[in-house]
This record gives C-alpha cells, structure tokens and sequence, in this order.
C-alpha cells in the first residue's frame, strides 16, 4: 500500500495547476487570449485526446526505464505547464501547453495503474483503487477551490505563478520517495498474440466501454462545463445566505466538495465492492442515482435544492470511477496486464477527451442544458448493459464468494 500512497501524493500535487484550469478557463478565457468558448472545450480536451497514442508508448518506456524516472520526468513537465498557463496566451500555444500536460498525466496514471494491480489482490483491489483515486483528487480539491477564489480575484497570471510554485515541490520528492525498481514484465507476456484477448473477452470490452462512458460525462463533460452550468442556471453572480459569490468561485467550491470527500468515500466504495455483493450492485445503484439526478438538473429549482443535486451527481461520480477502475483492475489481474490497463487508459482518456468538446458543443448549438440531457440517456443504456450480462460475468461481477 505504500508505494500507492506515494505515487498518488505526488500525483496530487502535480495536478494541482490542471485541476485549476477547469474551473478557471471557462470563465477567464479573454484572459488567456482566447476569442470564443469553444476554444475552451478543445484546450480541456486536446490533453487527454493526445493521451490516446501516447498510452501504449508510454507502457512500453515503462519498460525500459524506472518508476522514479518516469515520475520525475512527470513531474518537471508539469511544473513547466502549470506555470506556462500564467505567462502563455493564445489558443495554439496553450494547445501545444496541453498537451505536454497530456505527456506528463500519462506517465502518472499508468505507473499507478500497475502498481496498483501489483500491489492487491480479489480482496482488497477495491479498496486500494479507491485508496489511489481519494488521494490523488486532493490535488483536484486544491487547484479548483483555491483556483476559483484566487482568479477571481487575482487573475489567471497570479494563479498559474503560486501554483507552478507548489508543483515545483513534486520534482525533489519522487527524486526523495519514488522507488527506483524497474517493471519486471518480461516482453514475452505481451506479445502481439494477445491483443486479440481484448476483443475476445466480454468483460474487458464492457469494462473499456463503461470506463470510456464514466470518464466522458463525469471526469469530461461535467467537470469542464459546471462553472457554465452554474452561471446558466443562476447567473455570472450567485447570492447565497446574504453572501455573493462569483460562478468560478461557486463551481470551485462544488468541485472541491468532492475531491474533500473522496479520500475518505472512494476507498469506502471499493471496500463495499470488495465484500459479498460484488462491483455490479454498486455500479448499478451508482447509475441509477445518477440518471435521476442528471434529469433534475435541467428543471427550475431553487438554488439550494439545485447545489445539493449537483452534490449528488458528484456522488455518484466518485462511486462510479472507483468501480469502473476496480472492474478494469479485476480483468487486467487475470489476463494480460499491461495491454488491459493500456487499453483502458486509451478509453478513459478518449471519453474524457471528447466530454468537454461535446457538451460545449451541444450546450452551445442544440439548448443550454442538452448535454446533461444526453448523459440521462447515455447512463439509461449502460445501465441495460450491465443488467444484460451473462451468467458468467455475474459471478465474477455481481457476486463475490
């Protein structure tokens, strides 16, 4: 468990400036020299499209160089990009920015991913995704609470500068903290031959495609478009209990709200999918509550009542990404592992990559609330999935001996 702790620590710190920008950027985009929204939901995007052939590249750098390598070289590309957020304006060179980010991010996931698998078991795989997901969003509750306060009232320059300072502190300790093992994974283990087990086997395939689904609304759409969503709903300034508040701010503190939670909630959700129910009864009650709530989220509702289902979406997104992330841990365990997990981060990373791009796009062209309306449906039909799945898949799935 302590070489998870560590890495997602570290992981957390240099995600600080990313985090940040999501909430940021939607609403500071003149700032950042660029001349229309839409320009937002590619640069939130671009990082993680970019991760689509960087992951088997980086997989097979994995083995050849050492974990502390790989995290020290994420972690000096990430200060370069949180503090360049500060002093880069314009659309192309912020393109390019991220997707350095993009770079960086993959040589923190991957080498998590596979610590993690190494590092458990059936019985407590759960609990230890849950672990790594709670700790690393700490970087998430920093950048995008504390983001949203300090460019509201400082500026995106001020921001991007305290920030890049903080990640600057990530380079001495994975030089300090990070173990220097290489991966033992002989070459023979994932040969050509066995690419075909990812087309052949119906649990990795479902699980890419829930892995793929989750990321696109919760970790792309969602997370990109809430300062938009609050600002729609309500307006650019929001009063609460006689205190007013800007819509970056507020949606910095909705986000931060989770990533609070999520050292505590995530490794609880997992443990729960670890005992005797299995993963598919959470998965499927995570899914249910949060089409539910998806479909609230449009209707003219108070404030207050509103805040709270955002809070509850946000529940069922921690809930979901510990499950879908233990799900793919479970194939990747009994199959060929670094293909199964490189194949899952090419799917999360392509549905997180087109959430921004499609929610913007359908928020701005179609009404301003289609995307969250297209969640609903898209969960409705992954929910029937899960409920289709054969006799065999629900043993290992949905019922734990």
């Amino acid at each position: 468990m302590k070489p998870i702790i560590v890495i997602a620590l570290l992981t957390a710190v240099c995600l600080i400036g990313d985090s940040m920008l999501y909430i940021v950027l939607p609403t500071h985009w003149q700032e950042a020299g660029l001349s229309s929204l839409w320009e937002v939901g590619v640069l939130l995007s671009i990082n993680r499209l970019i991760r689509l052939p960087l992951n088997p590249i980086v997989g097979w750098l994995y083995k050849k160089i050492s974990t502390r390598q790989g995290v020290l070289l994420a972690a000096a590309l990430a200060f370069a990009t949180t503090l360049s957020y500060g002093f880069v304006k314009g659309f192309l060179p912020l393109l390019l920015i991220r997707c350095v980010w993009g770079l960086a991010w993959t040589f923190l996931r991957l080498g998590s991913y596979v610590a993690i698998v190494d590092c458990s078991t059936d019985l407590n795989r759960g609990h230890s995704m849950g672990m790594f997901n709670g700790l690393y969003r700490l970087g998430s509750f920093v950048g995008m609470l504390a983001g949203g306060f300090i460019a509201d009232y400082y500026g995106l320059y001020m921001t991007a500068l305290l920030f890049g300072a903080i990640t600057l502190l990530s380079i001495p300790s994975a030089l300090l903290w990070v173990p220097t093992s290489t991966d033992k994974r002989t070459s023979g283990e994932e040969n050509t031959s066995n690419k075909s087990v990812l087309w052949k086997n119906r649990m990795i395939l479902r699980a890419l495609l829930t892995g793929m689904l989750v990321a696109m609304i919760f970790q792309g759409m969602f997370t990109a478009t809430l300062s938009y969503l609050v600002q729609a709903h309500n307006s650019a300034i929001i009063n609460i209990a006689g205190f007013t508040l800007g819509a970056t701010s507020l949606a910095g503190i909705l986000q931060a709200i989770r990533w609070g939670w999520e050292p505590w909630l995530a490794p609880w959700v997992g443990k729960i999918s670890d005992g005797r129910y299995g993963r598919g009864m959470v998965l499927i009650a995570s899914l249910l509550l949060a089409i539910c709530l998806f479909a609230l989220l449009p209707l003219d509702i108070p404030i207050i009542p509103w805040l709270l289902i955002v809070i509850g979406i946000q529940l069922a997104a921690t809930a979901l990404t510990t499950i879908t992330d233990a799900i793919a841990s479970d194939a990747a365990s009994s199959s060929s592992k670094l293909l199964v997990l490189t194949a899952y981060s090419i799917a999360i990373d392509f549905g997180a990559a087109m959430g921004p791009f499609l929610g913007y796009l359908l928020n701005t062209f179609v009404q301003a609330y289609a995307a969250y309306w297209g969640a609903v449906g898209t969960l409705l039909l992954l929910t029937f999935a899960w409920l289709a799945t054969g006799k065999a898949a629900r043993r290992i799935i949905f019922l734990k001996s």
